[in-house]
């Protein structure tokens, strides 16, 4: 039987150390491919870090790409600790950016206080109607969750096809989008809350969807660690069975959860459409509900491991984005593969490392 303090040692392990070694070994390999095109893999290294933190404009784009981050880490997150996986994400972000958008669209000159209150709800409400039926095939009829949800991520992507095309298009454009929405529909930017109170910085997207997206992330943390529901759902996530006879039930919980899920997502679009582009627009998820599954198994699927998780990825966004100028030989597709491999580590081979580091830890 383990004491309490081996316990600790093993949680430390998984929550801390995995990742730490994954994302190590992500970095060796980017080296070497780094190494094989003909560029000096330390000063890519520098340059990533610098375009990624070197600068308040840097620092201000990798906390915005992780702001979405966060929503799909969390959406992933929350399903998995119920034992379901749901793949959805960027579709319910999809659908959940339609809802804030129509209510962004239909606020006119509101102010902002009105307006952002009615795009959460809305954006949370539109993302759950997007797993529910997802979520009542699993609960109800036992369908994968993983076969459906995928499949609703390309009839989102349809939907909004059609209606960016057809419906809500600018009257009078070609561009697939809707007109812009009103001021009050404007997320206020991080340099210009910052300016009222006399610290200037330069300007970035980062936005106050960032601090509603922590919220979120203690939001989760409150509910699923210290609630009784939140209990039930990690029950049902190890053993079914057990939840079962415990009196939970395994279909209600995970047609609750896939809900959560949903709603999570749409808070993605607070960021993107709200705080950046101020219009619905073609794709505006842009792989952030993929990205997100990796930054859930990163992150342990804990919300505190998911917002760490999302600022690596946004560093790795920003900084490559850097990277591909100031190298010759590093174009925008080497940089995808850096961070491919970076997702392939930390994601499909999270428990590469898993064995290696409890034989070190036993010796010790």
């Amino acid at each position: 039987m383990r004491t309490s303090g081996e316990s600790t040692k093993a949680k430390c392990t998984e929550i801390l150390v995995l990742p730490a070694a994954n994302l190590l070994a992500a970095l060796v390999v980017s080296g070497v491919v780094v190494r094989i095109v003909g560029e000096n893999p330390f000063t890519a290294l520098r340059l990533m870090l610098g375009g990624a933190f070197g600068s308040a404009e840097g620092m201000g784009y990798t906390l915005y790409y992780a702001t979405n981050f966060i929503f799909t880490g969390l959406a992933v997150a929350v399903a998995y600790q119920s034992g379901l996986f749901n793949i959805g994400a960027e579709g319910q972000a999809y659908v959940g950016g339609l809802g804030a958008g129509l209510v962004c669209l239909a606020a006119g000159t509101a102010p902002f206080w009105v307006v952002l209150p009615a795009a959460i709800c809305a954006a949370a409400v539109f993302g759950a109607a997007w797993a529910f039926i997802p979520a009542w095939l699993q609960a109800r009829r036992g369908c994968h969750i993983v076969i459906t949800t995928i499949m609703f991520n390309f009839i989102a992507s349809s939907l909004m096809t059609w209606l960016l095309v057809n419906v809500l298009i600018k009257p009078g454009q070609q561009s697939p989008e809707t007109r812009e929405f009103g001021a009050g529909a404007w997320q206020p930017t991080a340099s210009e809350l910052l300016s009222r109170i006399g610290i200037h910085v330069a300007a970035s997207p980062l936005n106050f969807s960032f601090l509603i997206a922590l919220a979120a992330a203690a939001g989760v943390w409150v509910l699923v660690w210290r609630t009784r529901w939140g209990y039930a759902i990690r029950v049902i996530g190890e053993n079914p069975a057990a939840g079962f006879y415990a009196g939970i039930s395994p279909s209600k919980v995970a047609f609750l959860v896939m809900l959560l899920s949903g709603a999570l997502a749409g808070g993605l679009s607070l960021n993107e459409l709200m705080g950046a582009q101020h219009r619905i627009s073609l794709d505006f998820p842009a792989g952030a509900g993929f990205v997100g599954i990796a930054v859930a198994l990163m992150g342990r699927n804990h919300p505190v491991g998911v917002c760490v998780s999302a600022v690596l990825f946004g560093a790795l966004v920003q900084g490559g984005s850097e990277l591909s100028f100031d190298m010759p030989h590093i174009n925008r597709d080497m940089v995808v593969v850096i961070q491919g491999l970076v997702i392939l580590f930390c994601g499909a081979l999270d428990n590469l490392f898993e064995k290696p580091l409890r034989i070190l830890r036993g010796r010790h």
